[in-house]
């Protein structure tokens, strides 16, 4: 990325198309393209047809950098799957692309993943100790060995070993010969969705991806579930229960960051739309901290909605007063030293015209480290705001995620650290406001005890570690960009 930003950073969108007669590859460029913002660091396609033979093409960058109508005419076949990347576990190089493509005891598979394994360390030992050969530095190879070295007599029972021997994040799209799998972790930690063609169905992480292809939203895949798109249609079953009754299913835990700031404000999850549930949050920041202004903004984009919100419930007009460019982080090319010193004007650039003179309200999703914020401010006051009033529609973030979000150790979270007072001090606001869990979840309009709310109360769904490395299987870190150029060109 261009520079260091105080926000937080998702692992990835993956896709998965089973849909005889289609152009997969193009459905799964597009449905990639619709994920972007899931990850920004590669992309790759994974396909398969009659042939039984998987081809993989992946590379560093964005979706539109990676692929063009001749690598699309070389992913030809009935099924396909894709993932977009942004790295939790293992660092930002080549290897680490996904899908990945293992050969095991059951044959050759191709497998994307959204999430991170937290016990993937030990897991990793355990088959090494097996003779298990590893490839990348990703915990996405680790649940890809563990399946393909499973015991079992069929995937069933195999996909039952992965889920009792797996601990944490991973929504799946894995491709084999006959057709894909959809899978969730039993938490459900990250989101996953099934949609429906004219001829077959797609996967994708959030249902935006399903709008763009003219694919009919069916439902969510169910934490604990397998679903498998194939010649036979869609089956599915939770390989930890004794049987397949919506009455045993398990308890969701979803990531309550999808809902405030990872997935896109026009996707739907938990049967909500996303734009009004961050309308909401932003009302319900403005009664918990009202104060008198004359504007309310957002910073760009993902706190919009909620901007909005907070104007509407506090009867402030709403404007926007910062304009983002939006490819300035999507860049291998790095900053000069004068760059470097323009930081987040880079990013932002204020509209004086708006500003100047006026009292501002500003509202943003997360403060996570307490770099970026400042910058912020400080441009604002230059711009000729006479006061800063910074709201933020999501609790303070005291802990580390486990689950597939690059965030800072305990230490660097500046709520971990610091009193809401101590942080308005540093970001240079005249006052700051925080939702409240309480608020938060009300907003988000869902069941009690269906998130995972670790990062903002230490409750973590799971046994985690005190601290998680995501370069712990790197064996010489180096240069993270050094084969950015250079694609994966794989066929089995």
């Amino acid at each position: 990325m261009l520079y260091s930003l105080d926000n937080l950073r998702e692992k990835c969108g993956v896709f998965g198309v089973f849909a005889p007669g289609e152009d997969v590859a193009r459905l799964t460029f597009f449905g990639l393209h619709s994920l972007q913002h899931r990850g920004q660091e590669s992309a790759g396609i994974a396909s398969a047809g009659s042939s039984k033979k998987i081809h993989l093409y992946a590379e560093m960058g964005l979706v539109t950098q990676v692929f063009d109508e001749t690598v699309l005419a070389g992913l030809a076949g009935t099924h396909a799957i894709g993932h977009t990347r942004y790295s939790t576990t293992g660092s930002s190089k080549l290897e680490n692309a996904q899908p990945l493509l293992i050969k095991g005891r059951y044959g050759t598979m191709a497998i994307a993943h959204n999430g991170n394994i937290v016990n993937a360390d030990v897991l990793r030992e355990g088959l090494e100790a097996e003779g298990v050969n590893f490839e990348t530095s990703s915990d996405t190879e680790v649940i890809a060995r563990c399946l393909s070295n499973a015991h079992g007599d069929n995937w069933e029972q195999r996909f039952g070993q992965l889920m009792r021997r797996a601990n944490g994040a991973y929504s799946l799209t894995i491709l084999v010969p006959e057709g894909v799998f959809a899978v969730r972790d039993p938490l459900g930690i990250r989101p996953l969705c099934i949609g429906e063609l004219d001829n077959g169905y797609v996967f994708a992480s959030e249902t935006c991806a399903l709008d763009h292809l003219g694919a009919k939203f069916v439902r969510e895949v169910l934490p604990g579930e397998v679903v498998r798109a194939d010649a036979e249609g869609l089956t599915s079953w939770f390989p930890l229960k004794s049987s397949n009754s919506k009455k045993e299913e398990s308890p969701e835990k979803i990531c309550l960051l999808e809902f405030i700031y990872f997935a896109r404000p026009d996707s739907h999850l938990s049967g909500q739309l996303l734009h009004p549930v961050r309308m909401r949050m932003g009302a319900a920041v403005a009664r918990e901290h009202p104060v008198e202004a004359d504007l309310v903004i957002g910073v760009p984009d993902s706190a919009t909605a909620a901007a909005i919100g907070y104007a509407r419930e506090a009867n402030i007009p709403y404007a926007e007063g910062l304009i983002k460019n939006r490819y300035v982080g999507r860049t291998f090319i790095q900053p000069d030293q004068r760059l470097r010193e323009q930081g987040v004007h880079l990013k932002f650039n204020p509209l004086k015209e708006i500003i100047d003179g006026k009292r501002l309200i500003v509202v943003d999703d997360s403060i996570v480290r307490g770099t970026t914020t400042p910058r912020v401010v400080k441009m604002l006051r230059d711009a000729g705001a006479t006061e800063i009033h910074m709201r933020v529609t999501s609790p303070p973030i005291t802990h580390p995620c486990f689950y597939g979000v690059d965030m800072a150790t305990r230490s660097e979270l500046i709520a971990s650290q610091s009193s809401i007072e101590g942080i308005r001090d540093h970001i240079g606001a005249d006052t700051l406001g925080y939702l409240s869990l309480e608020g938060t979840v009300s907003a988000a309009n869902t069941e009690s005890g269906s998130h995972c709310d670790a990062c903002f109360t230490g409750n973590y769904p799971s046994p985690v570690p005190l601290q998680l490395d995501k370069l712990a299987f790197e064996p010489d870190i180096g240069d993270v960009h050094d084969r950015h150029a250079l694609p994966i060109l794989k066929s089995r």
